[in-house]
């Protein structure tokens, strides 16, 4: 596949969500990534897994000396290696980076955990809401005196998590071009959390934004033109006026007098004033509010559903999403002027590769065959 990181070997350990996220990220970007699965069947949730596009599979039974092996020499051939095991896990199964980067000082060893590698809550189990929970971030969502909101799990596991491992293994590769050597990446879903929480640290210390509440500062739902209104016919939209301009273009165009109204930038008058908007949003459908204000300065979007937003005429003209295997999907960003990424494989079977790539590392056929005969090498249907 095409792109800016053609010619990336990646060996992805198998896993769910912010670590494959990653390697469809490099993939998408036209790295060579090789999925390591520890069975040749998948549970139901996975068989149509966006993530795994892009990738070959191989899979191993890596608690067998001879499938080690073989991953071991994976490793020797490839710039990175993600896995999203517990801290001390890889160590102990004799992949952990210390051996590793002995054989192949060159390599990239990312690493994707919630709490990080050490600390006192580094060994322990948890999930996108635990992580966006102690980095202060779940508290700062939701309304006033109701509890926090739970934002799917796109803060910790993508955000603060797959996106960041994706940013460090980038680059640690950067480095080693020049540096000749890899290192290890340690990429924690609370260090990104926090990490994206450096707007608001900076407003709180200006005393432009209350931490300790949320749904009374200016991009939580507190201001009322930085918020979502139904529509007449049970619909939303979502506004985001907050330049003066475009706040005076949105009240033009809902047919309110500004010079009528308490000033925009006054906490004390938003409630007043979310329910003027609201009356006015409630008047109209969404399909006619859209008619009358998307395309202009007034910042004002539908809120759609995710089959809704693949019809919009900006993600037809964009070419937002892609239809692999029958799943609806993203299409690979960023984009770029010369180095396009091509468009992703779909998803393999696990283990579909696994005879083709110890073939490329030099096994004979007589070895693939016993180590297939002997469950070390797994393959679809066996």
């Amino acid at each position: 596949m095409s792109g800016p990181l053609e010619g990336v070997r990646v060996i992805e350990l198998a896993g769910l969500g912010p670590a494959p996220m990653t390697g469809m990220m490099l993939a998408d970007m036209g790295a060579e990534v090789i999925r390591v699965e520890r069975s040749a069947s998948l549970p139901p949730l996975q068989r149509r897994d966006v993530s795994f596009r892009g990738k070959r599979s191989i899979a191993l039974n890596l608690k067998d000396a001879r499938g080690l092996d073989a991953l071991l020499r994976l490793l020797d051939t490839a710039d990175v290696l993600l896995e999203g095991y517990r801290p001390g896990v890889t160590e102990r199964l004799g992949f952990g980076p210390e051996v590793c980067l002995e054989r192949n000082p060159r390599l990239v060893y990312g690493r994707m955990t919630g709490w990080g590698q050490d600390g006192p809550l580094a060994r322990t189990a948890g999930h996108d809401i635990n992580y966006i929970a102690l980095a202060g971030a779940l508290h700062a969502i939701g309304r006033p005196d109701e509890k926090p909101v739970v934002p799917l799990n796109l803060l910790g596991d993508m955000g603060g998590g797959g996106m960041l491992l994706a940013f460090g293994v980038v680059c640690a590769l950067f480095e080693a071009r020049g540096s000749g050597r890899g290192q290890v990446v340690d990429a924690a879903m609370i260090d990104g959390v926090a990490q994206m929480m450096w707007m608001f640290a900076g407003m709180q210390a200006v005393g432009a934004w209350d931490l300790e509440r949320r749904g009374v500062n200016l991009l939580d739902g507190g201001a009322h033109f930085y918020d979502t209104y139904e529509t007449a016919d049970g619909k939303s939209l979502a506004v985001g006026a907050i330049e003066p301009q475009f706040y005076a273009e949105l009240l033009t165009r809902l047919g309110l007098d500004a010079a009528s109204l308490p000033a925009q930038d006054d906490p004390a008058a938003w409630p007043e004033l979310k329910a003027a908007l609201a009356e006015v949003f409630r008047t109209k459908t969404r399909e006619q509010w859209c008619a009358l204000l998307e395309g202009t300065d007034a910042c004002v979007a539908p809120v759609l559903s995710w089959n809704e937003a693949q019809a919009h005429p900006h993600h037809r003209a964009r070419g937002t999403f892609l239809e692999i295997d029958g799943v609806v999907q993203h299409a690979p960003a960023p984009r770029f002027s010369r180095t396009v990424p091509g468009v992703p494989a779909g998803q393999r079977a696990p283990g579909s590769d696994g005879a083709v790539l110890l073939d490329e590392l030099g096994y004979s056929a007589a070895e693939i065959a016993r180590l297939t005969d002997a469950g070390v090498l797994k393959s679809p249907g066996r």
